[in-house]
Protein backbone atom coordinates (compact mmCIF):
# COMPACT_ATOMS: atom_id res chain seq x y z
CA UNK A 1 0.00 0.00 0.00
CA UNK A 2 1.52 3.27 -1.27
CA UNK A 3 2.00 6.14 1.69
CA UNK A 4 2.15 9.82 0.57
CA UNK A 5 2.25 13.02 2.99
CA UNK A 6 1.38 16.01 1.87
CA UNK A 7 3.03 18.97 3.69
CA UNK A 8 1.86 22.80 3.80
CA UNK A 9 -1.09 22.29 2.64
CA UNK A 10 -4.30 25.34 2.83
CA UNK A 11 -7.38 22.98 3.54
CA UNK A 12 -10.95 24.11 2.33
CA UNK A 13 -13.29 21.52 3.97
CA UNK A 14 -16.45 21.74 5.88
CA UNK A 15 -16.92 25.52 6.13
CA UNK A 16 -12.71 26.24 7.27
CA UNK A 17 -10.08 27.07 5.89
CA UNK A 18 -6.71 25.83 7.68
CA UNK A 19 -2.92 25.05 7.15
CA UNK A 20 -2.34 21.33 8.29
CA UNK A 21 0.08 18.27 6.80
CA UNK A 22 -2.44 14.99 5.24
CA UNK A 23 -0.99 11.39 5.01
CA UNK A 24 -2.49 8.99 2.83
CA UNK A 25 -2.46 5.36 3.20
CA UNK A 26 -3.37 3.45 0.34
CA UNK A 27 -6.84 4.65 -0.97
CA UNK A 28 -7.71 6.50 2.20
CA UNK A 29 -7.09 9.94 4.10
CA UNK A 30 -5.52 8.38 7.72
CA UNK A 31 -4.28 11.69 9.03
CA UNK A 32 -4.78 15.17 9.05
CA UNK A 33 -2.69 17.45 11.56
CA UNK A 34 0.07 19.77 11.86
CA UNK A 35 3.37 18.63 11.21
CA UNK A 36 3.22 15.16 10.25
CA UNK A 37 6.34 13.06 10.11
CA UNK A 38 6.57 9.42 8.53
CA UNK A 39 9.59 7.66 7.11
CA UNK A 40 7.42 5.57 4.65
CA UNK A 41 5.64 8.30 2.76
CA UNK A 42 6.68 10.07 -0.65
CA UNK A 43 6.49 13.47 0.94
CA UNK A 44 5.13 16.05 -1.50
CA UNK A 45 5.31 20.00 -0.41
CA UNK A 46 1.97 21.77 -1.71
CA UNK A 47 4.47 25.06 -0.28
CA UNK A 48 0.50 26.51 0.56
CA UNK A 49 -1.51 25.77 -2.45
CA UNK A 50 -4.88 24.90 -1.79
CA UNK A 51 -6.50 21.28 -1.25
CA UNK A 52 -9.48 20.83 -1.84
CA UNK A 53 -11.81 17.67 -1.59
CA UNK A 54 -12.06 15.93 -5.19
CA UNK A 55 -15.28 17.82 -7.39
CA UNK A 56 -18.44 15.31 -7.33
CA UNK A 57 -19.95 16.03 -11.06
CA UNK A 58 -23.58 14.68 -10.70
CA UNK A 59 -24.15 15.20 -14.62
CA UNK A 60 -21.68 14.39 -17.50
CA UNK A 61 -22.22 12.82 -20.59
CA UNK A 62 -19.31 10.78 -21.79
CA UNK A 63 -20.71 9.63 -25.12
CA UNK A 64 -20.36 5.72 -24.63
CA UNK A 65 -21.34 3.73 -25.77
CA UNK A 66 -22.65 4.43 -29.34
CA UNK A 67 -21.50 8.08 -29.52
CA UNK A 68 -17.54 7.61 -28.84
CA UNK A 69 -16.66 10.09 -32.28
CA UNK A 70 -17.82 13.15 -29.42
CA UNK A 71 -15.91 11.59 -26.51
CA UNK A 72 -15.48 8.39 -24.21
CA UNK A 73 -15.66 7.37 -20.71
CA UNK A 74 -11.14 6.94 -21.19
CA UNK A 75 -10.97 10.32 -22.98
CA UNK A 76 -13.89 12.96 -20.79
CA UNK A 77 -12.50 11.33 -17.10
CA UNK A 78 -9.02 12.16 -18.20
CA UNK A 79 -9.83 15.70 -18.90
CA UNK A 80 -11.91 15.68 -15.56
CA UNK A 81 -9.44 14.94 -13.14
CA UNK A 82 -7.34 17.66 -15.31
CA UNK A 83 -10.12 19.63 -14.10
CA UNK A 84 -10.03 18.63 -10.34
CA UNK A 85 -13.04 16.16 -10.60
CA UNK A 86 -12.73 12.74 -9.29
CA UNK A 87 -16.06 11.63 -9.15
CA UNK A 88 -18.69 11.21 -11.69
CA UNK A 89 -22.06 10.35 -12.45
CA UNK A 90 -22.75 9.82 -16.06
CA UNK A 91 -26.53 9.83 -18.32
CA UNK A 92 -28.34 7.22 -19.61
CA UNK A 93 -28.76 9.03 -23.60
CA UNK A 94 -25.97 6.99 -24.80
CA UNK A 95 -26.70 4.19 -27.54
CA UNK A 96 -27.87 1.94 -26.72
CA UNK A 97 -29.74 3.98 -23.54
CA UNK A 98 -29.17 2.90 -20.42
CA UNK A 99 -32.42 1.75 -19.37
CA UNK A 100 -32.07 -1.71 -18.39
CA UNK A 101 -30.45 -3.00 -16.07
CA UNK A 102 -28.05 -5.33 -18.36
CA UNK A 103 -27.46 -2.24 -19.96
CA UNK A 104 -26.43 -0.45 -17.00
CA UNK A 105 -24.10 -3.05 -15.90
CA UNK A 106 -22.43 -3.12 -19.36
CA UNK A 107 -21.50 0.52 -18.60
CA UNK A 108 -20.11 -0.43 -15.30
CA UNK A 109 -18.03 -2.42 -17.02
CA UNK A 110 -16.81 -0.26 -19.65
CA UNK A 111 -15.72 2.21 -16.53
CA UNK A 112 -14.04 -0.35 -14.96
CA UNK A 113 -12.00 -0.63 -17.54
CA UNK A 114 -11.23 3.10 -19.07
CA UNK A 115 -12.30 5.84 -16.36
CA UNK A 116 -9.63 7.69 -14.70
CA UNK A 117 -12.14 8.72 -12.17
CA UNK A 118 -15.06 7.20 -9.74
CA UNK A 119 -17.97 6.51 -11.67
CA UNK A 120 -21.54 6.16 -11.21
CA UNK A 121 -24.47 6.31 -13.94
CA UNK A 122 -27.99 7.03 -13.65
CA UNK A 123 -30.87 4.47 -15.08
CA UNK A 124 -33.25 6.33 -17.69
CA UNK A 125 -36.82 5.92 -16.76
CA UNK A 126 -38.89 5.64 -20.36
CA UNK A 127 -43.25 5.39 -20.99
CA UNK A 128 -41.98 1.57 -21.07
CA UNK A 129 -39.25 0.52 -18.87
CA UNK A 130 -41.76 0.63 -15.01
CA UNK A 131 -41.16 -2.52 -14.22
CA UNK A 132 -37.80 -2.84 -15.00
CA UNK A 133 -36.45 0.37 -12.88
CA UNK A 134 -38.85 -1.74 -9.72
CA UNK A 135 -36.03 -4.43 -9.77
CA UNK A 136 -33.09 -1.94 -9.62
CA UNK A 137 -31.72 -2.06 -6.35
CA UNK A 138 -31.57 0.98 -4.50
CA UNK A 139 -28.06 1.32 -4.22
CA UNK A 140 -26.72 -0.22 -7.57
CA UNK A 141 -26.60 3.34 -9.05
CA UNK A 142 -26.67 7.20 -8.27
CA UNK A 143 -30.52 7.67 -9.34
CA UNK A 144 -32.72 7.62 -11.85
CA UNK A 145 -32.80 10.15 -14.93
CA UNK A 146 -36.21 11.15 -16.46
CA UNK A 147 -36.72 13.80 -19.12
CA UNK A 148 -39.38 15.66 -19.25
CA UNK A 149 -38.53 17.40 -22.36
CA UNK A 150 -37.01 15.62 -25.14
CA UNK A 151 -33.94 17.51 -25.11
CA UNK A 152 -31.57 14.77 -25.85
CA UNK A 153 -32.90 11.63 -28.42
CA UNK A 154 -36.29 9.89 -27.72
CA UNK A 155 -36.44 9.52 -23.55
CA UNK A 156 -38.92 12.02 -23.23
CA UNK A 157 -41.44 10.72 -20.27
CA UNK A 158 -44.95 12.12 -21.42
CA UNK A 159 -47.34 9.39 -19.88
CA UNK A 160 -48.64 11.34 -16.86
CA UNK A 161 -49.94 7.94 -15.41
CA UNK A 162 -46.47 6.20 -16.02
CA UNK A 163 -45.01 9.46 -14.63
CA UNK A 164 -46.52 9.20 -11.51
CA UNK A 165 -45.69 5.65 -10.86
CA UNK A 166 -42.09 6.11 -11.44
CA UNK A 167 -42.84 8.65 -9.08
CA UNK A 168 -44.13 6.52 -6.20
CA UNK A 169 -42.06 3.54 -6.98
CA UNK A 170 -38.48 4.07 -6.32
CA UNK A 171 -36.77 4.80 -3.06
CA UNK A 172 -33.77 6.38 -5.18
CA UNK A 173 -33.12 10.11 -6.06
CA UNK A 174 -35.10 11.20 -9.40
CA UNK A 175 -33.08 13.53 -11.13
CA UNK A 176 -35.21 15.71 -14.13
CA UNK A 177 -34.27 17.69 -16.99
CA UNK A 178 -37.50 19.82 -16.61
CA UNK A 179 -38.72 21.73 -20.09
CA UNK A 180 -42.31 21.69 -21.21
CA UNK A 181 -42.24 19.89 -24.50
CA UNK A 182 -45.69 21.21 -25.99
CA UNK A 183 -44.19 25.32 -25.17
CA UNK A 184 -41.15 24.53 -27.30
CA UNK A 185 -42.44 22.70 -30.30
CA UNK A 186 -45.13 26.06 -30.29
CA UNK A 187 -42.29 28.03 -30.24
CA UNK A 188 -40.23 26.17 -32.67
CA UNK A 189 -43.18 25.89 -35.31
CA UNK A 190 -43.43 29.43 -34.73
CA UNK A 191 -39.83 30.91 -35.55
CA UNK A 192 -39.39 27.71 -38.11
CA UNK A 193 -42.21 29.15 -39.72
CA UNK A 194 -40.18 32.86 -40.20
CA UNK A 195 -36.69 32.16 -40.56
CA UNK A 196 -36.95 28.31 -42.07
CA UNK A 197 -33.88 25.70 -40.76
CA UNK A 198 -31.31 28.86 -40.17
CA UNK A 199 -33.24 30.28 -36.88
CA UNK A 200 -31.16 33.17 -35.59
CA UNK A 201 -29.06 31.45 -32.96
CA UNK A 202 -30.40 34.32 -30.03
CA UNK A 203 -33.60 33.28 -30.31
CA UNK A 204 -32.34 29.82 -28.44
CA UNK A 205 -33.57 31.24 -24.83
CA UNK A 206 -36.61 32.35 -26.37
CA UNK A 207 -37.81 29.08 -27.84
CA UNK A 208 -36.73 27.23 -25.40
CA UNK A 209 -38.29 29.55 -23.05
CA UNK A 210 -38.58 30.44 -19.14
CA UNK A 211 -42.19 29.73 -19.22
CA UNK A 212 -41.24 26.30 -20.59
CA UNK A 213 -38.85 26.02 -18.36
CA UNK A 214 -41.35 26.85 -15.29
CA UNK A 215 -43.97 24.64 -16.26
CA UNK A 216 -42.17 21.29 -15.90
CA UNK A 217 -40.17 22.41 -13.38
CA UNK A 218 -43.23 22.87 -11.29
CA UNK A 219 -45.30 19.97 -12.48
CA UNK A 220 -42.53 17.31 -11.44
CA UNK A 221 -42.03 18.96 -7.49
CA UNK A 222 -46.35 19.21 -7.24
CA UNK A 223 -46.08 14.98 -8.34
CA UNK A 224 -42.76 14.76 -5.77
CA UNK A 225 -45.22 16.68 -3.10
CA UNK A 226 -48.15 14.45 -4.16
CA UNK A 227 -46.16 11.11 -4.00
CA UNK A 228 -43.14 11.64 -1.32
CA UNK A 229 -40.62 11.30 -3.88
CA UNK A 230 -36.76 12.27 -3.95
CA UNK A 231 -36.66 14.67 -6.37
CA UNK A 232 -33.44 16.80 -7.98
CA UNK A 233 -34.22 19.40 -10.36
CA UNK A 234 -31.36 19.30 -12.94
CA UNK A 235 -29.65 22.45 -14.53
CA UNK A 236 -31.75 25.17 -13.21
CA UNK A 237 -31.88 28.23 -15.62
CA UNK A 238 -34.10 31.01 -14.72
CA UNK A 239 -35.33 32.99 -12.15
CA UNK A 240 -38.46 32.44 -11.67
CA UNK A 241 -37.76 28.93 -11.05
CA UNK A 242 -35.18 29.20 -7.82
CA UNK A 243 -38.49 30.75 -6.08
CA UNK A 244 -39.92 26.91 -6.50
CA UNK A 245 -37.12 25.66 -3.64
CA UNK A 246 -36.61 26.36 0.00
CA UNK A 247 -33.43 27.55 1.86
CA UNK A 248 -35.45 26.93 4.91
CA UNK A 249 -34.17 23.50 6.09
CA UNK A 250 -30.59 21.56 5.75
CA UNK A 251 -29.72 19.77 2.91
CA UNK A 252 -30.25 16.57 5.02
CA UNK A 253 -34.06 16.66 5.19
CA UNK A 254 -35.26 18.02 1.82
CA UNK A 255 -36.94 15.92 -0.19
CA UNK A 256 -37.10 18.63 -3.24
CA UNK A 257 -33.24 19.92 -4.58
CA UNK A 258 -31.99 21.39 -6.99
CA UNK A 259 -28.75 21.75 -9.14
CA UNK A 260 -27.27 25.09 -11.26
CA UNK A 261 -24.72 24.36 -13.91
CA UNK A 262 -21.52 26.16 -14.92
CA UNK A 263 -22.42 27.58 -18.35
CA UNK A 264 -25.77 28.75 -16.60
CA UNK A 265 -23.83 30.68 -14.06
CA UNK A 266 -20.72 32.22 -16.43
CA UNK A 267 -22.64 33.34 -19.87
CA UNK A 268 -25.52 34.94 -20.47
CA UNK A 269 -27.93 35.22 -23.65
CA UNK A 270 -25.31 38.14 -24.62
CA UNK A 271 -22.91 35.84 -25.30
CA UNK A 272 -25.10 34.13 -28.32
CA UNK A 273 -23.25 36.91 -30.42
CA UNK A 274 -20.04 36.15 -30.17
CA UNK A 275 -20.21 32.24 -29.42
CA UNK A 276 -23.40 31.21 -31.53
CA UNK A 277 -23.88 27.69 -31.18
CA UNK A 278 -20.71 26.89 -29.39
CA UNK A 279 -23.23 27.64 -26.35
CA UNK A 280 -26.02 26.28 -27.42
CA UNK A 281 -27.41 24.28 -24.15
CA UNK A 282 -30.69 22.62 -23.29
CA UNK A 283 -31.64 24.25 -21.19
CA UNK A 284 -30.87 27.56 -22.99
CA UNK A 285 -28.09 29.87 -21.62
CA UNK A 286 -30.74 33.04 -20.68
CA UNK A 287 -30.59 36.37 -19.72
CA UNK A 288 -28.14 38.49 -17.71
CA UNK A 289 -31.24 38.82 -14.78
CA UNK A 290 -31.87 34.69 -14.44
CA UNK A 291 -28.02 34.54 -14.22
CA UNK A 292 -27.72 37.16 -11.55
CA UNK A 293 -30.85 35.20 -9.90
CA UNK A 294 -29.68 32.04 -10.12
CA UNK A 295 -26.55 33.29 -8.36
CA UNK A 296 -28.31 34.33 -5.40
CA UNK A 297 -30.21 31.24 -5.32
CA UNK A 298 -26.70 29.54 -5.17
CA UNK A 299 -25.77 31.52 -2.58
CA UNK A 300 -28.68 31.78 -0.22
CA UNK A 301 -28.55 27.67 -0.74
CA UNK A 302 -32.06 27.33 -2.90
CA UNK A 303 -30.09 26.08 -5.09
CA UNK A 304 -27.66 23.03 -3.44
CA UNK A 305 -25.17 21.74 -6.12
CA UNK A 306 -23.26 23.14 -9.35
CA UNK A 307 -22.38 20.49 -12.05
CA UNK A 308 -21.35 20.96 -15.66
CA UNK A 309 -23.79 18.77 -17.97
CA UNK A 310 -20.29 18.42 -19.86
CA UNK A 311 -21.76 16.90 -23.25
CA UNK A 312 -19.10 17.24 -26.00
CA UNK A 313 -20.09 17.38 -29.30
CA UNK A 314 -17.63 17.67 -32.55
CA UNK A 315 -16.95 21.47 -33.87
CA UNK A 316 -18.27 20.23 -37.30
CA UNK A 317 -21.73 19.14 -35.69
CA UNK A 318 -21.83 22.25 -33.49
CA UNK A 319 -20.99 24.45 -36.32
CA UNK A 320 -24.32 24.04 -38.34
CA UNK A 321 -27.64 25.47 -38.61
CA UNK A 322 -29.55 26.27 -35.28
CA UNK A 323 -32.18 23.34 -36.23
CA UNK A 324 -29.27 20.78 -36.63
CA UNK A 325 -26.62 22.11 -34.17
CA UNK A 326 -26.62 19.86 -31.08
CA UNK A 327 -27.28 20.98 -27.65
CA UNK A 328 -24.59 20.96 -25.27
CA UNK A 329 -20.52 21.56 -24.59
CA UNK A 330 -17.46 20.10 -22.95
CA UNK A 331 -17.32 21.89 -19.38
CA UNK A 332 -15.71 19.04 -17.05
CA UNK A 333 -11.87 20.52 -17.72
CA UNK A 334 -12.48 23.80 -16.49
CA UNK A 335 -15.40 23.94 -14.40
CA UNK A 336 -13.18 23.79 -11.09
CA UNK A 337 -11.24 27.21 -12.73
CA UNK A 338 -14.29 28.82 -13.26
CA UNK A 339 -15.75 28.84 -9.77
CA UNK A 340 -12.51 29.73 -8.64
CA UNK A 341 -12.30 32.47 -11.20
CA UNK A 342 -15.91 33.68 -9.84
CA UNK A 343 -14.55 33.74 -6.20
CA UNK A 344 -11.39 36.33 -7.40
CA UNK A 345 -13.80 38.32 -8.63
CA UNK A 346 -15.59 37.93 -4.78
CA UNK A 347 -18.98 36.31 -6.24
CA UNK A 348 -18.46 33.09 -4.32
CA UNK A 349 -16.34 32.07 -0.80
CA UNK A 350 -13.86 28.87 -1.62
CA UNK A 351 -15.83 27.22 1.25
CA UNK A 352 -19.32 28.20 -0.55
CA UNK A 353 -18.07 27.01 -3.67
CA UNK A 354 -16.36 23.50 -2.11
CA UNK A 355 -19.67 23.28 -0.65
CA UNK A 356 -21.79 23.06 -3.47
CA UNK A 357 -19.18 21.12 -5.33
CA UNK A 358 -18.09 18.36 -3.07
CA UNK A 359 -19.92 18.02 0.26
CA UNK A 360 -23.21 18.56 -1.31
CA UNK A 361 -23.49 15.94 -3.92
CA UNK A 362 -22.05 13.55 -1.64
CA UNK A 363 -24.82 14.19 0.79
CA UNK A 364 -27.47 14.57 -1.63
CA UNK A 365 -26.80 10.80 -3.59
CA UNK A 366 -25.45 9.20 -0.05
CA UNK A 367 -22.36 8.38 -1.57
CA UNK A 368 -20.08 6.16 0.76
CA UNK A 369 -16.82 8.16 2.43
CA UNK A 370 -16.56 10.54 -0.32
CA UNK A 371 -16.68 14.01 -0.66
CA UNK A 372 -14.82 16.03 2.31
CA UNK A 373 -11.31 15.69 3.50
CA UNK A 374 -11.47 13.36 6.75
CA UNK A 375 -9.41 10.59 7.85
CA UNK A 376 -11.24 7.48 7.20
CA UNK A 377 -12.19 8.98 4.27
CA UNK A 378 -11.64 8.06 0.95
CA UNK A 379 -8.05 10.04 -0.62
CA UNK A 380 -10.18 12.06 -3.64
CA UNK A 381 -8.22 15.68 -3.51
CA UNK A 382 -7.48 18.25 -5.69
CA UNK A 383 -4.15 20.85 -5.65
CA UNK A 384 -4.64 24.22 -6.82
CA UNK A 385 -2.15 26.94 -7.19
CA UNK A 386 -3.51 30.21 -7.35
CA UNK A 387 -2.44 33.40 -9.18
CA UNK A 388 -1.19 32.13 -11.97
CA UNK A 389 -2.15 33.08 -15.71
CA UNK A 390 -3.97 30.26 -17.13
CA UNK A 391 -5.27 30.99 -20.97
CA UNK A 392 -7.41 28.22 -22.35
CA UNK A 393 -6.33 27.36 -25.82
CA UNK A 394 -7.01 24.24 -27.92
CA UNK A 395 -3.24 22.99 -27.26
CA UNK A 396 -4.26 22.26 -23.82
CA UNK A 397 -7.12 20.63 -24.13
CA UNK A 398 -7.99 16.98 -22.95
CA UNK A 399 -11.45 16.40 -24.57
CA UNK A 400 -11.56 14.24 -27.90
CA UNK A 401 -14.13 17.08 -29.10
CA UNK A 402 -10.69 19.31 -29.48
CA UNK A 403 -12.68 22.38 -28.48
CA UNK A 404 -14.12 24.65 -25.31
CA UNK A 405 -16.48 27.32 -24.77
CA UNK A 406 -13.72 28.92 -22.72
CA UNK A 407 -11.23 29.09 -25.42
CA UNK A 408 -9.14 32.15 -24.84
CA UNK A 409 -10.43 32.58 -21.18
CA UNK A 410 -7.69 33.14 -18.89
CA UNK A 411 -8.56 31.61 -15.39
CA UNK A 412 -6.08 32.86 -11.98
CA UNK A 413 -5.92 29.02 -11.40
CA UNK A 414 -4.47 25.95 -12.01
CA UNK A 415 -5.22 22.34 -10.99
CA UNK A 416 -1.67 20.81 -10.19
CA UNK A 417 -2.44 17.66 -8.81
CA UNK A 418 -5.46 15.33 -8.67
CA UNK A 419 -5.38 12.36 -6.12
CA UNK A 420 -7.88 9.68 -6.74
CA UNK A 421 -8.01 7.04 -4.39
CA UNK A 422 -4.96 8.20 -2.64
CA UNK A 423 -2.78 7.80 -6.17
CA UNK A 424 -1.95 10.56 -8.00
CA UNK A 425 -3.75 10.57 -11.39
CA UNK A 426 -2.96 13.61 -12.73
CA UNK A 427 0.64 15.86 -12.12
CA UNK A 428 0.98 19.24 -14.07
CA UNK A 429 -0.22 18.05 -17.14
CA UNK A 430 0.64 14.37 -16.72
CA UNK A 431 -1.61 10.99 -16.15
CA UNK A 432 -0.88 8.42 -14.49
CA UNK A 433 -0.40 5.23 -16.69
CA UNK A 434 -2.48 3.12 -14.01
CA UNK A 435 -6.13 3.61 -12.99
CA UNK A 436 -7.64 3.62 -9.77
CA UNK A 437 -10.64 4.53 -9.74
CA UNK A 438 -13.79 2.77 -8.54
CA UNK A 439 -17.19 2.59 -8.71
CA UNK A 440 -19.10 4.55 -6.46
CA UNK A 441 -20.80 2.95 -3.41
CA UNK A 442 -23.82 4.49 -1.64
CA UNK A 443 -25.44 4.11 2.09
CA UNK A 444 -28.61 4.31 1.55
Amino acid sequence: MSRILLKNAKIVNENRIFESDVLLDGDFISRIDSDISDANAQVIDLEGDLLLPGVIDDQVHFREPGLTHKGTIATESRAAIAGGITTFMEQPNTNPQTTTIEKLEEKFAMAAKDASANYSFLFGGTNDNLEELKRLDRNACSGVKLFLGSSTGNMLVDNEEVLEKIFSNTEMVISTHCEDEGTIRANMEKYQAMYGDDIPIELHPIIRSAEACYLSSSKAIALAKKTGARLHVFHLSTGIETDLFTNEIPLEKKQITAEVCIHHLWFSDEDYATKGTHIKWNPAVKTKTDREQLWQALLDDRIDVIATDHAPHTLEEKDNPYTSAPSGGPLVQHALLAMLQKEKEGIISLEKMVEKMCHNPAKLFDIDRRGYIREGYFADLVQVGRNVKNEVTKANLFYKCGWSPFEGVTFESEVKRTFVNGHLAYDNGTFSDKKHAKRLTFNR
